[in-house]
């Protein structure tokens, strides 16, 4: 509990440091290596049926190695003494949780526009999403920020705080594993549609329950939030939460954009371009309130107050165990 709430604070207090090494790049070394010795897409005739096997290997070694390492480290510290233990998994903890980061990536995209240093804005947006922001203008750049806020409140907060509550760093790292495995090789493009359909199917199931759950939070932190701002509506939240939360390819991306989005009274999702090529998606929420660039901090509110509750209950449960 004490390594847990210390990990979580630092995440809130630094975030991930951009001058120290991060074990996530050490997870993505390994993945582009088993992608580089298992994917050959240079013959003509490629094999699907060998592809998938070969992505299927690639998510089970990255996944034994990734659990090895961090279990690896976590005992040595503990053998070597209790109380550096406490502070390696504290610090693990603060790697695995990206709330902070998160924050400052988006708040980037925030000042750029409060400046109106569009193009500064369009160049920060394309480090944190992969549509083509070149093609955006000032109203889509706050839509496209705002629904990566709401996104990554699964994916890079809820999801690996729920893991690491549950069995520590070692499922904290192994979600992140398999995280980090879809982003970069589970697209359904040319390239890695059969090579990837593991990860992006192993991304999936780890992401059913942290993402409704996610939802579900988000509507408690806009519960909370609405009594000092009136601009936060739960019953819009739990409305449109109800009747958007599938408006996504993936099962689970529109749970908190649908949340989000209601509880901010705006329209997210619509058609947006990738690599040149226009994506169609569903719109996600009504269009009540035209979007503002403070939406992007609303976002975050909602996000940090989603986390601070779920860190609340960990904690409780853990010492009700005790």
């Amino acid at each position: 509990m004490i390594a847990l709430a210390g990990g979580y604070l630092l995440d809130l207090l630094i975030g991930d440091p951009h001058w120290m090494w991060h074990p996530v790049s050490l997870i993505g070394r390994i993945i582009q290596s088993f992608e580089k010795k298992l994917l050959n897409i240079t013959s003509e005739e490629r094999d699907n049926k060998k592809e998938f096997k070969n992505g299927l290997l690639t998510c089970f070694c990255v996944c034994t190695i990734t659990v090895m390492l961090t279990s690896a480290v976590l005992i040595l510290s503990y053998v070597i003494n209790i109380y550096l233990g406490v502070v390696i998994e504290a610090i693990l903890t603060c790697y695995i949780l990206a709330a902070r980061s998160l924050y400052n990536e988006s708040m980037k995209v925030f000042n750029d526009l409060y400046e109106n240093d569009e193009d500064k804005a369009r160049y920060d947006l394309s480090m944190i999403v992969g549509r083509d922001t070149d093609r955006l203008d000032r109203n889509a750049m706050i839509r496209a920020t705002v629904e990566t806020v709401a996104e990554n409140t699964s994916d890079g907060v809820i999801a690996p705080l729920f893991y690491t509550a549950i069995a520590g760093p070692v499922a904290g790292m192994l979600y992140k594993a398999i995280n980090t495995m879809d982003s970069m090789i589970g697209y359904d493009n040319d390239r890695y549609r059969f090579f990837g359909r593991a990860a992006a199917k192993l991304d999936d199931i780890v992401n059913f329950i942290p993402s409704r759950m996610s939802a579900i939070l988000m509507i408690a932190a806009c519960m909370i939030l609405s009594l000092f701002d009136s601009v936060y509506d739960p019953g819009a939240s739990i409305r449109i939460w109800r009747r958007d939360r599938l408006n996504h390819k993936s099962p689970n991306s529109a749970q908190t954009e649908s949340a989000c989005a209601g509880a901010l009274r705006i329209k997210l999702g619509g058609d947006s371009y990738y690599g040149g090529v226009l994506v169609s998606k569903p719109y996600i929420g009504d269009n009540n309130k035209n979007i503002e660039n403070e939406d992007i901090k609303r976002a975050n509110r909602l996000m940090f107050f989603a986390e601070a509750i779920l860190m609340m209950i960990t904690v409780y449960i853990i010492y009700r165990l005790m």
